[in-house]
């Protein structure tokens, strides 16, 4: 028979071994650490100046604060964008803004699509990144398992359609990094009177963006210098860092 004294010690040595095995357990076998939250909400601001007959897109906030955008990651699911009231000459659109609730939980790949359309008759371009709240023109962003390798843009609405060498897809892989750092370029033509925004890289490369996950929170966008017409209009261009954390 085991004397009481020896199955004590027994049943204590068992205990501290549990524990130096349970100490010693990869990251991998122990609880999952906390997000930041499940949603990464994109919102989209489109502005309008009638007397130019001229639309712009905000994302991110531009660097003045006057085009603002509520883009954020948080535990709920937004519905409807968050976006700043203008500049006096340039008001928001809500039809062509809009909100997308992209669920981390989905698959590793952010996968940004941008749809760059333009009208011939008004000169005009704009950019959507989450489909505007009509449909019409509408997006792919989404999370996923998979990285997309081009984008999906709706057709337009007759007036405006699609220009493909300014449209494109952005994957990042989520699990590369601390920040999803969000880089916002706007582009002008003054000869033109139009803006037009990019958030992935154009697909002929010259209105490039730097767009990125990375463990360090970028401060300011990282911008193409245009094509000689367009050209980078810091002040309305901006970056927001997105804690994944």
């Amino acid at each position: 028979m085991r004397r009481k004294g020896s199955l004590k010690k027994w049943v204590a040595a068992a205990v501290s071994a549990a524990a130096l095995v349970l100490a010693q357990a990869p990251a991998s076998a122990q609880a999952p650490q906390r997000l930041a939250g499940d949603y990464l909400n994109v919102h989209q601001c489109v502005y309008y100046s009638s007397s130019a007959t001229d639309h712009l897109t905000t994302v991110a906030p531009s660097q003045d604060g006057r085009f603002a955008t509520g883009t954020n990651i948080s535990d709920t699911a937004d519905t409807s964008p968050s976006c700043g009231a203008g500049d006096g000459n340039y008001t928001l659109i809500p039809l062509l803004s809009g909100a997308k609730a992209l669920d981390r939980r989905a698959g590793r790949y952010l996968n940004l699509h941008q749809c760059v359309y333009y009208s011939s008759s008004a000169d005009n371009h704009f950019t959507t990144v989450v489909p505007s709240q009509d449909g019409r023109f509408a997006t792919g962003t989404n999370t996923s398992g998979t990285a997309d390798s081009g984008p999906s843009c709706g057709a337009g609405d007759g007036n405006y359609s699609l220009i493909p060498l300014l449209s494109s897809v952005k994957t990042l892989d989520l699990t590369t990094g601390r920040y999803v750092n969000l880089h916002q370029c706007m582009y002008y033509s003054s000869s033109a009177t139009d803006h037009f925004t990019t958030v992935a890289p154009s697909r002929d490369g010259r209105f490039a963006t730097g767009t990125n996950i990375a463990n360090a929170a970028d401060t300011s966008p990282s911008c193409g210098a245009g094509d000689g017409n367009f050209t980078l209009i810091p002040l309305l261009s901006g970056a927001k860092a997105l804690d994944l954390a």
